[in-house]
């Protein structure tokens, strides 16, 4: 299930849609198609040789540097 990011071309609503096989993304405020990808930071992380290790990127949701997802977990202290 790849997560996608999207900035939604009609009301510029920013946002993260899981996309499941053929199906199409549309916007959940204004239920518009018309949706512009982003690259997420995860994407870019995520990619390269199987025996490079990946580096990680702060959270493509909320900037979290400790990478994506992170910003759920709250505090650690």
């Amino acid at each position: 299930m790849p997560i996608f990011e999207y900035i939604c071309q009609e009301c510029q609503h920013e946002f993260e849609a899981l996309v499941f096989g053929r199906d199409k993304a549309k916007c959940p405020k204004c239920e518009s198609k018309k949706l512009s990808p982003q690259l997420s930071v995860f994407a870019t992380s995520a990619k390269g040789s199987a025996s490079a290790p990946a580096s990680t990127g702060a959270c493509g949701s909320c900037g979290d540097p400790r990478g994506a997802g992170a910003c759920s977990l709250g505090d650690l202290d």
